[in-house]
């Protein structure tokens, strides 16, 4: 293992308990080994131990046990009824002293319990088939001098072959001038531990140098460095003389002038990296540097070409070119000078240059967009080829939208020609033109907007007066249907039901014309396209990297600074893409980008931009202060108000509605992808995961869905909808009400999937308001039609901030105190106009503060109530108000039998 300490333990310190043996067996090579082994398979109860000596840490946080073993299949023991298992329980305990002679076995803290992959049958064993299985596990060892292991077998057929123990760290290092010692990594599996690193000898500090040691052993961006005193050149990691002592000494006593320096030699190693229309050169330092440490370099090319940072007096070996023609053959040179080189173009002999062909690209912008036949509600528009087609043009793509709407809502047409007509505009409205080309490379960028307004005059009536009349009467019959269209509208809405048939209708109003809606980028043949599309490119010089901060899915993840002209400097969030990337983990890197830079809502993390033209490439997104929300919530458990901790979830689910609207599903909603800033604003982050699970295997897909916040028919049939964004927001509450708890606590995933199907849901956390844990209840309907929709869940909490002191005063924890009343006509309906202890007969006292908060404090009030209006109140499950509705009916209807009966019984006869 490089870069790690590793520590093997002789099996022959393991103290044995009473079923455990110490027997010699020969392996697959017929070399003799020893191994432990226990096989009381017949017994019930099984409960023998093993127990190693004590074991010092030597400073490890975190240490790894890898077990190599053997395991007998269970149907392979004839006679064996049920006793037989095929797992062993591994434990730990830590200690200061190696004294401790017995240790209880409560004692033990358990680290796992491992199975085998690979179990061996009587065949094997006549065939000399040895099925190794090797497993590690790692716990947190922090507290002693050093620790116990010990293993616990519950009646299975085992023989133990080996058992290492080792911990990882960081090896010595040099980068950047600066000295890095071996550093043990961190006691968590995500922590990074910081290193200040020391300046070797003759230099000095430019910048603090730091770096991190990762998890994983490995050594993470390095920050600051130093920098070779003067007199004194760079050379594999340490600083040497520009000149021996001999040399200062004969220097001292000429009288003569020194020989002036010479020009340096060539660049070596130029190589190129093509990226579609742009390259990246790299090169290296010249073998004679002519005695001068001055050395710049100057890129040359024929053609209107773009260097980047710039084309002469480069300080640094590399830079990138772009605005190249595609399909183009190109050759670069790179030449090196020094303070006493002559003239202003490098010597052939000082330069080095290489020859490469660009490879296909997008068009570039359109340009010369025109109009004509502008009419109130249509115009025809026109335009030029772009200068630069990169090849055969397939279609164009016309965007368009109302100034005053900006792009928050949109429409696209596409035509195969240079021209358009544009139809169903507004009359007197200003609109703004983007027209786009696409060829087999993908699409190129958007033309500068191109703005017009329409006419005013009106369409004139064509014909006599009884055309005209039947005009006016096809306009009298629209109004007609869509006031009638409206009523029915109202009416469904009165009714106050999560229906399939509103979620349609939702669903469908995101297909019209106008409304602005998610693009996924995975549709674009090119990557790229979809990333520049919606992000801004940034330049990496705009960057100032301070610290890493935490390791993502592709590399690293730190803050920092982007100083843009103009702007003020900003804090930001910089994700890294590690070297030696896939193609496929470039484009998912930047899916994200291209996901995230097409929102904009306060509650939704903001994209800056991106670095996709140099190495190496970054996404750059506004800072959080506080990290992840169940992170944040955990540091701050039992903090925060009721009402700060509904207005944070209000803060979710506004940006749960707005990406809901823009028929965006997340897939992964949980605190750890909330994001919270100083402010206590939280942000929805993390839209990585929707595309690995659509892209991975049925296998793979089990393991990447996350179990305990995902809705029942996502993890089935991996039906993702906005629905079932909802349960997991429901999720996403309860963990805000439990300070960061985990939900479901330690039950497995299997275990969680079993109890939701059988109908179990999370219980009220502490001090958790009743109407909110019924929200929850709510979100975590079986059938997602039932569900409310964000917009729903948004109209609720604003009501419950509104009004907290009625509505947010009550936990769970607290109950009516029954009234021993008799009822009338069976459980469900009471003999008294009770409505506390009627809510609580048929089963909705969690009902009880929201009904009073509202007015519902007497049976008369109950005459009014509709579905509508338990809608607006919190009460959104479509069976409790049937259920509701129905009693309080049967309730009335009893009471008035009654009222009858005794008006009766009162009447005098005449």
């Amino acid at each position: 293992f490089r870069g790690r300490m590793a520590l093997d333990l002789r099996l022959s310190q393991v103290r044995t308990g009473v079923a455990w043996e110490e027997v010699s067996i020969m392996d697959e090579k017929n070399i003799p080994i020893r191994t432990y082994q226990v096989c009381n398979v017949m017994e019930p109860s099984q409960s023998n131990w093993l127990r190693t000596d004590w074991i010092p840490r030597s400073g490890a946080q975190r240490i790894y046990v890898e077990i190599k073993f053997t395991l007998r299949d269970c149907n392979s023991l004839p006679g064996v009824t049920g006793t037989c298992k095929e797992t062993f329980n591994l434990y730990y305990y830590e200690s200061n002293n190696d004294r401790e002679h017995y240790i209880r076995e409560s004692n033990f803290l358990k680290i796992d319990t491992v199975a085998a992959d690979e179990s061996f049958t009587q065949v094997d064993i006549g065939d000399r088939i040895m099925k190794l299985n090797t497993e590690v596990r790692n716990v947190k060892v922090t507290t002693r001098k050093g620790f116990y292991l010990a293993f616990q077998d519950v009646g299975a057929c085992i023989a133990l072959i080996s058992v290492r123990v080792f911990y990882k760290t960081c090896p010595l290092s040099i980068r950047n001038l600066a000295t890095f010692p071996d550093t043990n990594t961190g006691a968590d599996t995500s922590s990074l531990v910081e290193v200040r690193g020391s300046c070797v000898n003759q230099s000095e500090e430019r910048e603090e140098p730091k770096m991190y040691c990762g998890a994983d052993g490995e050594w993470l961006v390095p920050i600051g460095g130093c920098v070779c005193n003067p007199g004194y050149e760079e050379k594999g990691g340490a600083c040497q003389a520009l000149l021996t002592s001999a040399d200062i000494s004969k220097c001292c006593t000429e009288t003569q002038p020194k020989t002036p320096n010479k020009p340096p030699s060539a660049p070596q190693q130029l190589i190129s990296e093509v990226n579609e229309t742009s390259v990246v050169l790299e090169w290296s330092a010249p073998l004679r540097l002519g005695g001068r440490t001055d050395i710049r370099y100057k890129a040359g090319s024929l053609g209107d070409v773009l260097f980047s940072p710039q084309q002469s007096g480069l300080g640094a070996t590399r830079v990138c070119v772009s605005e190249l023609q595609a399909h183009t053959r190109y050759t670069f040179t790179i030449g090196a000078r020094n303070g006493v080189s002559q003239g202003h173009t490098a010597r052939a002999r000082e330069s080095v240059s290489v020859t490469l062909t660009t490879n296909q690209a997008a068009p570039s912008p359109v340009t010369s967009i025109q109009a004509s036949d502008v009419t109130r509600h249509d115009v025809s528009l026109a335009w030029q080829q772009p200068d630069r087609a990169n090849g055969v043009i397939l279609e164009y793509e016309v965007k368009y939208y109302e100034k005053n709407q900006k792009e928050r809502s949109y429409r696209i047409m596409k035509t195969a020609s240079r021209s358009a007509d544009i139809t169903g505009l507004n009359p007197l409205t200003v609109y703004v033109f983007h027209v786009r080309a696409r060829t087999a490379a993908g699409y190129g960028e958007f033309s500068a907007p191109f703005e017009f307004s329409t006419n005013s005059d009106p369409l004139p009536l064509i014909g006599n007066a009884a055309n005209s009349t039947l005009l006016l009467l096809s306009i009298s019959g629209g109004v007609v249907l869509l006031l009638i269209s409206t009523t029915v509208f109202i009416i469904s809405h009165r009714r106050g039901q999560y229906s399939k048939a509103k979620q349609d209708l939702e669903e469908e109003k995101h297909l019209n014309p106008g409304v602005r809606i998610y693009v996924d980028p995975f549709t674009y043949e090119d990557p790229d396209q979809a990333v520049h599309e919606f992000a801004k490119e940034i330049d990496a010089s705009n960057i100032h990297i301070e610290k890493v901060i935490g390791i993502g899915e592709f590399g690293e993840v730190c803050s920092g600074c982007l100083r843009l002209q103009g702007k003020r400097e900003i804090y930001v969030a910089i994700k890294s893409l590690k070297a030696g990337y896939t193609d496929k983990q470039r484009r998912d890197f930047l899916s994200e980008a291209s996901i995230m830079g097409q929102f904009d809502h306060p509650n939704i993390i903001r994209l800056e931009g991106v670095v996709t033209r140099c190495k190496p490439v970054m996404i750059i997104t506004e800072y959080m202060e506080n990290g992840s929300l169940n992170t944040f919530l955990r540091k701050h458990d039992g903090q925060f108000t009721v009402i700060q901790l509904v207005g944070m979830l209000r803060g979710i689910v506004s940006g749960m509605k707005y990406l809901s609207d823009m028929s965006y599903v997340h897939r992964d909603l949980a605190a750890r992808n909330i994001l919270v800033n100083s402010n206590l604003v939280c942000k929805v982050s993390d839209f990585g995961l929707s595309r690995v699970l659509e892209d991975e295997s049925e296998a793979a897909y089990t393991t990447q869905i996350p179990i305990r916040w995902t809705a029942p028919e996502a993890i089935a049939y991996r039906k993702f909808t906005p629905a079932s964004d909802t349960w997991s927001y429901g999720v996403v509450m309860w963990e805000v009400m439990s300070y960061g708890e985990r939900p479901y606590w330690d039950m497995s995933n299997q275990d969680v999937i079993k109890a939701i199907d059988e109908g179990y849901r999370l219980p009220p956390p502490m001090d958790c308001p009743v109407c909110l844990h019924q929200l929850m209840l709510d979100c975590w309907q079986r059938d997602r039609i039932h569900r409310p929709s964000f917009t729903q869940i948004l109209n609720i909490l604003d009501k419950l901030i509104r009004n907290p002191t009625t509505t947010l005063r009550r936990t769970g924890g607290e109950r009516p105190v029954p009234t021993l009343l008799e009822p009338v006509g069976g459980p469900e309906f009471v003999s008294v106009w009770s409505v506390e202890y009627w809510l609580q007969a048929i089963g909705m006292d969690m009902y009880r503060d929201t009904l009073t908060a509202a007015g519902y404090t007497s049976p008369d009030s109950l005459l009014t109530l509709t579905q509508q209006d338990m809608a607006s109140i919190g009460i959104v499950t479509p069976s409790h108000q049937d259920q509701i509705l129905a009693s309080v009916q049967q309730v009335l209807l009893s009471h008035m039998q009654q009222i009858e009966e005794q008006m009766q019984d009162s009447m005098v006869p005449v």
